[in-house]
């Protein structure tokens, strides 16, 4: 082939169909690649004069002068008038796509160019990323699969290992919540005596931060050449992760006085002179559950006291849920046991290199991605795999 000569196009067949339109054609006619279900979905779920309708409903109590007398009720409205306005907004984003990918297919046809072809095969490969990840959020169909997420993290068996291992999570969750544009923010950390953490806490506040997140609940396995250890000898190690919903003020959750027990402390670290020397910190343990959250973010002592209710609030209103039960008092503890056989996830760095979770089977080698972050897949396994149990139940 000479010098500046194009390689030659694959021939146009019937292989190359025009996209269709979103809103009325077959869903025979899909991307390449791209889900069924969602496809289906778009027309099943989207009905769009319903949706402007209500968008217009909403906005009309938006611009009531009293609307802001009640402040939870206005954020409310608000949110849901926004939720209906990120449909409009992803069904258009769609449709250009769409659109984009038929002009370059027609212009393909007119003159067969490298670049059309290029253009046509990377908008409909967005387009069914776009709708996988779509029909991936139907999934998250939990009453508060949307909100934030506050992840706790505890060292479990391993002593300083496991220490660290918990750090290592740590990091990972919050490479995890930067990559998806969340807002990652420490509610409390306990440092190691040597190394690593003991415990710590992150709030992540981004739409699906907990429907995606309520997977990683469980147990986290480390097994690796120990640093801490003078021989060099492999080391098994722990650290458990709980997940629960940034739950908002309007969620009503009444616990008696008598079934609750204050604690303060030192919150320790930076924060000068009030947050070292003062008892800012505040545990909240649930009598009857045993089940109990620390906070320290904050640096008066009543607003992590506050702050540590609404958390076991959430925290107690999920595992009712879990447990499919009508009433918190029917609550048993819940914790998470980081322990030999209750991992729910091994990372494997020595003698080989694996991640593996035990409840999907997903797995991969790729070992310093993860631990730098990249876990959608793992989490859109569970995802799947927790619905497909459903399903068949």
């Amino acid at each position: 082939m000479g010098a500046g000569c194009k390689p030659p196009l694959p021939p146009r067949t019937d292989a190359h169909p025009a996209p269709p339109n979103l809103w009325t054609q077959p869903t025979s006619n899909a991307p390449p690649n791209s889900s069924p279900i969602a496809w289906v979905k778009l027309r099943s779920i989207f009905d769009l004069p319903a949706i402007n309708a209500k968008i217009d409903d909403l906005e009309q109590i938006a611009s009531q002068p009293d609307f802001w007398d009640n402040q939870d009720s206005a954020q409310a409205t608000l949110q849901e008038l926004n939720e209906y306005k990120a449909h409009i907004e992803n069904l258009d984003r769609w449709q250009t796509l769409l659109s984009d990918a038929k002009a370059a297919l027609e212009l393909l046809e007119l003159e067969p160019d490298e670049a059309f072809f290029s253009e046509a095969t990377d908008k409909t490969s967005q387009l069914a990323k776009q709708l996988d990840q779509f029909e991936l959020q139907q999934l998250l169909s939990g009453p508060y699969d949307t909100k934030g997420a506050r992840l706790a993290i505890n060292a479990g068996a391993g002593g300083t290992d496991a220490q660290d291992w918990a750090e290592m999570i740590l990091r990972m969750y919050t490479r995890w919540a930067e990559k998806q544009g969340f807002k990652v923010s420490m509610a409390e950390i306990s440092m190691g005596e040597e190394a690593g953490i003991k415990s710590a806490t992150l709030e992540i506040e981004g739409r699906y931060a907990y429907g995606y997140l309520k997977v990683e609940k469980g147990t986290h396995r480390l097994v690796r050449l120990s640093p801490f250890n003078a021989n060099d000898k492999r080391q098994t190690s722990f650290a458990g992760v709980e997940v629960m919903p940034i739950i908002d003020t309007e969620v009503q959750l009444e616990i008696p006085d008598k079934e609750l027990r204050f604690d303060t402390f030192r919150s320790g670290g930076k924060g000068g002179q009030n947050v070292n020397k003062v008892e800012t910190g505040v545990r909240v343990t649930h009598l009857p559950t045993g089940i109990a959250v620390r906070c320290t973010e904050e640096r008066s002592q009543q607003q992590n006291r506050e702050k540590s209710l609404a958390t076991l609030k959430a925290k107690l209103l999920v595992i009712a849920q879990e447990q499919k039960l009508q009433e918190v008092a029917q609550i048993r503890g819940d914790m998470v046991e980081a322990a030999w056989g209750k991992q729910i996830r091994n990372y494997v760095f020595h003698p080989y290199q694996m991640v593996k979770d035990l409840r999907s089977n997903h797995e991969t080698t790729a070992i310093q991605d993860v631990m730098d972050g990249d876990l959608n897949d793992f989490i859109e396994a569970c995802l799947r795999h927790e619905n497909q149990a459903i399903e068949a139940s």
